[in-house]
């Protein structure tokens, strides 16, 4: 009994400390006499989502009016530089575009009458191998056409039948046909090259969109390296996310003389309220259209020969009706000015009319190649040859990778490991005030910070007890509306301004803890948070954000410092508090403490990350957390980087 007597006081010490600890800290998920409020919708059905839609729509570069052909290759010039430059091949290492491509040339397989196959494959960037299938012409001599074959979201890759037949086609034609896996598909289907994982590399101020690009393009360098490769009579093809790397590389690569994307891509316009037009990370790259659209794409082709193929029935995407006028629109005034409006054409499949590339769509092809490499061939047939006993298996297909073949999630994890290029912090307090100043500006850059003016909107007045409850819309510059509760009773003492990676609804015991401690609550739910979040296609639209020049990290942070100078001049006068939960919602708290230093006087972080590249380090795609692949953001900063912004003392860790 003595040995329990003399523990009994640390016991209950102990016990009373985790009683404490839990008061201060609430769980996002208890019980609050406030929960239904919060749930409360304050802003009709779908208002972020059509705010954003209203925001980027004005943002879509228009076609340039030209009246010559000189006129438009000015424009043309330019605009290829700007996307290359700013857009592809932002922050690429050199050692990615140095030298010729590397290929190895690997075992030959059986093959039908009239061709051969070999498998090989081909470095697009160091360490990372790609393998493809080489289609020959028997009796190759002299120079002959060459097809780069790409595929889009199809699992089997390389393998899939209509791919195979196209290529065989060729081949049979007298075309040397190169058959390439795509990322994430076929042998590449891997979690690391998911194409969400691409802004893992954005995130380190390398474009992520350039792996793709370079695919395509060492796959061209491979072909026109072939001793029979004729560089006149250069093609490539490809259904859905093929039909979009075909009009990437061929609006970009003027080496490519016949392209024929199919069901691929639509103007951001189009997508905007088309919405199964919205395409993965790939489709919508950071700032790209500060410098083009899908149209200029389009027009880039000209005057050479462009076959653009839509499906009228198109159960995925990109329906003919929709995704093609304003392309044709677009590019035949331009092949006009050249004098050859005949070398673009389009087709509209009707059978079976859903997306496919399948016999009438790769038919409509043949049909161009004829046109466009043989045009003096009178026994030239567009009709396909019956192929189908020479279809081969996966395993038949398999071309040996190293076992250590990158990802693009390896290539974010080798380009973080030095980041941020500026680690070092000043200790002395003017280099410190100096290095703060000229940081902030570089923030302010990076995440595209925007000083928004605030119009305050009672929507709604409600008493529970002691608690007055005001419904607020908060308009950010006429652009977006924010959605906010005001908690308070008495006369409160200073203002605390919650946020979470869950929105508003989970806060209520936090509301209530804070209302005990004589606070003002406001309780908001920045750009995609909680009510805030776009109802349809919801990562999407952050890629639209991004892909008009702004951040969806930027958006929060800059509405959280707008909120901050609102509560400051609509109650006492005096800075807020932040208090931001979960791993997402602390950064945009962060970047806002950062660069609002009048309103806002701390910031507590609950459940923050210790550094950015935990985001790469977990393997985190862009659909899952999208504020926080802001474009050479870590290249720049990282955590304790951003933390050493605001004044001293005034980030808590919780």
């Amino acid at each position: 009994m003595q040995l329990v007597s003399s523990r009994s006081p640390s016991l209950f010490s102990f016990l009373c400390l985790i009683i404490a600890l839990a008061a201060q800290s609430p769980p996002l998920d208890a019980a609050s006499p406030f929960d239904e409020t919060l749930k409360k919708p304050i802003l009709p059905p779908g208002t972020t989502q059509e705010e954003t839609i209203r925001f980027a729509a004005p943002k879509v570069p228009p076609m340039p009016e030209c009246k010559t052909k000189e006129e438009w290759e000015t424009h043309a010039n330019r605009i290829r530089k700007d996307v290359l430059d700013n857009v592809v091949l932002k922050g690429v290492p050199a050692e990615w575009l140095e030298g010729p491509v590397k290929v190895e040339m690997l075992d030959e397989i059986p093959a039908g009458p009239g061709y051969k196959m070999r498998k090989l494959r081909f470095e697009m960037v160091p360490g990372f191998w790609i393998p493809a299938i080489l289609y020959t012409p028997e009796n190759l001599s002299g120079k002959v056409p060459v097809f780069l074959n790409v595929n889009g979201h199809d699992a089997k890759g390389k393998q899939a039948q209509y791919k195979q037949m196209r290529c065989i086609n060729q081949a049979k034609r007298g075309i040397i046909a190169l058959n390439v896996e795509w990322l994430n598909m076929g042998q590449l289907r891997l979690e690391d090259n998911g194409h969400g994982r691409m802004n893992q590399l954005d995130l380190c101020g390398i474009s992520g969109l350039a792996p793709f690009y370079l695919s395509m393009k060492r796959g061209l360098d491979l072909l026109l390296s072939l001793e029979n490769a004729d560089p006149a009579r250069v093609g490539v093809a490809g259904l859905s996310g093929g039909g979009w790397q075909t009009i990437f590389i061929s609006s970009l690569d003027t080496r490519v003389t016949l392209a024929n994307p199919v069901a691929g891509y639509s103007s951001l316009a189009t997508r905007l309220q088309t919405f199964a037009d919205l395409g993965d990370s790939e489709q919508a790259p950071s700032d790209m259209s500060l410098y083009a659209d899908y149209t200029h794409l389009t027009a880039l082709l000209a005057p050479r020969q462009t076959l653009l193929t839509y499906n009228s029935k198109d159960e995925c995407c990109f329906k003919s009706a929709t995704a093609l006028p304003p392309l044709m629109a677009a590019a035949q005034p331009i092949y006009t000015l050249y004098g050859l409006p005949q070398n673009l054409s389009s087709h509209v499949n009707e059978d079976p009319g859903t997306h496919n590339f399948l016999l009438e769509n790769r038919e409509s092809l043949y049909a161009k190649i004829g046109q466009a490499f043989f045009p003096d061939n009178k026994d030239y047939s567009p009709k396909e040859i019956p192929s189908d006993a020479e279809e081969k298996t996966t395993e038949e297909l398999l071309v040996p990778l190293p076992e250590n073949n990158a990802t693009i999630h390896s290539l974010a994890l080798a380009a973080m490991a030095n980041l941020p290029l500026n680690k070092d912090i000043p200790t002395d307090p003017a280099a410190l005030a100096t290095w703060q100043e000229q940081r902030r500006a570089v923030l302010k850059e990076t995440v595209r910070y925007r000083d928004y003016q605030i119009q305050s909107e009672a929507a709604g007045i409600e008493q529970q007890g002691e608690t007055r409850i005001v419904q607020w819309k908060i308009k950010c510059n006429n652009d977006w509306t924010i959605p906010v509760l005001e908690f308070s009773h008495g006369s409160p003492q200073g203002t605390v301004l919650l946020i979470s990676d869950q929105g508003r609804a989970p806060l209520g015991e936090q509301v209530d803890s804070l209302l005990s401690q004589g606070k003002r609550v406001v309780v908001a739910d920045l750009w995609y948070q909680g009510e805030s979040h776009p109802t349809e296609r919801d990562y999407l639209f952050a890629l639209v954000l991004s892909t008009v020049g702004e951040r969806p990290l930027g958006v929060q942070a800059s509405q959280l410092a707008a909120l901050a100078r609102w509560c400051m001049q609509s109650f006492d006068n005096q800075p807020v508090i932040v208090h931001a939960h979960g791993e997402r919602a602390t950064l945009p708290a962060l970047v806002a403490a950062s660069l609002e230093l009048v309103a806002i006087r701390s910031t507590e972080l609950y459940t923050s990350q210790t550094s950015l590249k935990q985001v790469v380090e977990k393997n985190v795609s862009f659909e899952n957390a999208p504020e926080q692949f802001t474009f050479g953001l870590l290249r720049e900063f990282d955590l304790p980087q951003l933390e050493a912004l605001p004044p001293a003392g005034s980030i808590v860790r919780k």
